[in-house]
């Protein structure tokens, strides 16, 4: 017989493995950010990794993450089969808790990538090597919350933005205090740079993790009394560990200033640790029981996309229809605030920047957030036209601002290069000269990747196995601005990358895209088959009209394919030129100056050899 509940075992069993595995990846996190960006370096060529307790922590926390991401496995097949390990033997059981099992996927990759942080933290000689480990971590860290209870409800669009920014946010702010507490009890000193390090990530990271419990709260509450349920009361504990991370935080601030007051830094810090797991240990928690969302009425829009769409998409409705897309806007107010701050410091250096490419870089966020959070955005999901109009603006209009804004350059402008810590002018020329950049930056592979997305995407099952979910349908956006952004920096790009390309190579690839653009809006438009069909069909569309809008779709990407790529030519034309008049003017300067003798040497070498054959033809006639 099937049971519903596993028993206190299986239950007490599965809320330990969860709490430690989330405690344990938030320490992994932390000592990986702490190892890689915040703590003082000796070199200057290269990032030696740390001896000591340094990647000590790291390697722990790291073992301890895999080996209870591997027990949640089997417990959660248990604890949803709703069955007790006594039950085990029964005729049946263990192949319905098999098929439970398979059904964990976000499990097994959580399992997958956290062994290959602690592989990497275990084997890694070279800084670079953690960088993988740290990608790892993140995909770790993000799998179980995207499928977990933030996307169920209406709203979940909203409420999966604010759980993703949250922990991007958290695990690095939260984990890294808690490494500087371990670091601190076993003896060691905190240097000040790491510190200040610290606090600058703090004072970003800490409004915008509030920020989005806020959000997080509003979605799980879903209009219900604060206090009417074990959610809220919970999410009460989680503001109240917030705070006391906060006050410890301050508190050690003020302690480090006052130097008579330096003995009490390690309580400090063990007081906000003591914060932050129980901040961690709540979450964790939470997942025992259904929050009061679970139980709203929901329609089957609301079930796949957080909303409901009942307006058709008319030009007004599309113009006057806002739904932010948290995720774009915390991503483009952040690369903003970046670039901004980095100009700041080229400037005061008396550094001179183009203000077009400052207009460029703003100008390309902007039209990020207008294409996720306008009326396209809205309509994105269930109308595959509108859809492809915004992955148009994604893959093409954004990323060709962006490159021309020179990112990577003004970083390493607004970096100094060596000194006894690694600046930012370190880290960007290094990531630049890592194997995985180059491989990335090969015009062979990001032609590759900008080419066959569309095609691997729509032409398979993927499109609409992706669109059931809000975390599939962000995934494909920053998929498109990623793998565009590439591709464009390669051809109109400001930024130097690891292999420049000539000008005809670039002008090469820019041509070469155009008939696969053309090819690929052709066949969407006279194609037969529904592209994401089964997927249109869930929805509950009256003004669903999928062969009109497929239709549509083929010709927004005939066009958004044929004409961008026209501009960028003009663009790329228009660089060369210039180029050309710059490298014209250099030249006219070095031989003004008498400097370049590359003429006279010419003729030198000219008259040098008609002299030798004059002399050969004497000899022969004597």
């Amino acid at each position: 017989m099937i049971r519903t509940y596993p028993g206190p075992a299986i239950s007490a069993a599965t809320a330990v493995a969860q709490s430690l595995a989330e405690m344990s990846s938030l320490v992994a996190v932390g000592a990986l950010i702490h190892v890689l960006l915040l703590r003082p370096l000796p070199g200057r060529k290269a990032f030696p990794l740390p001896a000591g307790s340094d990647l000590t922590i790291l390697r722990w926390a790291s073992a301890v993450w895999a080996v209870a991401a591997l027990a949640l496995i089997p417990l959660y097949a248990l604890d949803t089969a709703g069955v007790p390990l006594s039950a085990l033997g029964q005729p049946g059981i263990t192949a319905y808790v098999v098929d439970a099992a398979s059904n964990l996927s976000a499990s097994i990759i959580r399992f997958a990538f956290a062994a290959i942080v602690a592989l990497t933290a275990r084997t890694a000689s070279r800084w670079t090597t953690l960088l993988i480990g740290l990608w790892a971590a993140a995909i770790a860290v993000l799998t179980p919350i995207v499928v977990g209870q933030v996307l169920v409800g209406p709203n979940h669009d909203l409420g999966l933005d604010a759980a993703v920014i949250q922990a991007v946010a958290a695990y690095p702010t939260f984990g890294v205090l808690v490494v500087l507490a371990i670091r601190s009890l076993l003896g060691s000193v905190i240097a000040t740079v790491t510190w200040r390090r610290w606090l600058r990530m703090a004072v970003v990271a800490l409004p915008l993790i509030a920020l989005a419990e806020v959000v997080v709260t509003w979605f799980k509450l879903a209009g219900t009394p604060l206090l009417a349920s074990a959610t809220g009361w919970l999410m009460l504990v989680r503001w109240a560990a917030l705070a006391l991370i906060v006050t410890a935080t301050i508190a050690v601030v003020v302690t480090r200033r006052r130097r008579r007051f330096r003995r009490a830094e390690n309580g400090l810090l063990a007081l906000a640790s003591v914060g932050v797991f129980s901040w961690v240990a709540v979450a964790a928690a939470m997942l025992r029981k259904p929050p009061p969302q679970y139980d709203v009425p929901t329609s089957v829009n609301e079930v796949f996309l957080g909303f409901d769409p009942q307006v058709a998409p008319t030009f007004a409705a599309i113009a006057g229809t806002w739904r932010p897309n948290l995720l774009y806007i915390a991503i483009a107010v952040a690369g903003i605030a970046v670039y901004l701050g980095a100009l700041v410091v080229v400037r005061r250096r008396g550094i001179a920047w183009p203000l077009g490419r400052t207009v460029s870089w703003i100008l390309g966020w902007v039209f990020a957030v207008m294409a996720t959070s306008s009326g396209l955005g809205y309509y994105s999901a269930p109308h595959f036209g509108i859809h492809m109009i915004m992955h148009m603006s994604l893959s093409m209009l954004v990323p060709v601002l962006l490159a021309l804004g020179g990112p990577l350059t003004l970083l390493l402008r607004a970096g100094r290069a060596g000194g006894p810590v690694a600046s930012l002018h370190d880290w960007v020329s290094w990531l630049l000269s890592w194997r995985v950049s180059k491989a990335l930056y090969n015009p062979l592979v990001a032609f590759v990747l900008f080419i066959s997305s569309y095609y691997a995407l729509y032409f398979t099952d993927l499109f609409q196995t992706l669109m059931r979910y809000h975390w599939g349908h962000q995934l494909m956006n920053v998929h498109f601005l990623v793998v565009g952004y590439i591709y464009y920096s390669l051809i109109i790009g400001v930024d130097r990358g690891p292999k420049p390309l000539p000008h005809i190579a670039k002008l090469g690839m820019a041509m070469a895209a155009m008939p696969f653009h053309a090819f690929f809006g052709v066949i969407l438009m006279n194609g037969r088959s529904i592209i994401g069909q089964d997927f249109y069909r869930m929805l509950d569309i009256p003004w669903a009209d999928l062969p009109a809008a497929q239709e549509l779709g083929g010709g927004v990407a005939w066009a958004g394919g044929e004409i961008p790529s026209l501009l960028v030519v003009v663009a790329l034309g228009i660089q060369w030129a210039r180029q050309d008049r710059k490298e014209a003017a250099r030249r006219d300067r070095h031989m003004d100056t008498g400097r370049d003798t590359e003429y006279e040497d010419y003729n030198a070498m000219l008259a040098a050899l008609a002299e030798r054959g004059t002399d050969k033809r004497e000899g022969s006639g004597r």
